[in-house]
């Protein structure tokens, strides 16, 4: 199940999102055929694309 959570800038999450957190870093993940496990190259091309979308999002706020 995925919880997802909005916070403004300003806004400390509660006790209970922390300990939802800390809850879910103790878990061991599972992969499946929806969500496999990242190959060394599916990896590379992951952070590229995010270095990517980083640098356009900090040329388009400058």
């Amino acid at each position: 199940m995925i919880r997802t959570a909005t916070l403004d800038r300003n806004q400390k999450p509660t006790e209970e999102q922390i300990q939802q957190i800390r809850e879910a870093a103790n878990k061991e993940i599972i992969f499946d055929e929806d969500s496999p496990e990242l190959t060394p190259a599916m990896e590379k091309a992951f952070r590229l694309a995010a270095k990517n979308r980083n640098r356009q999002m900090k040329m388009n706020i400058s």
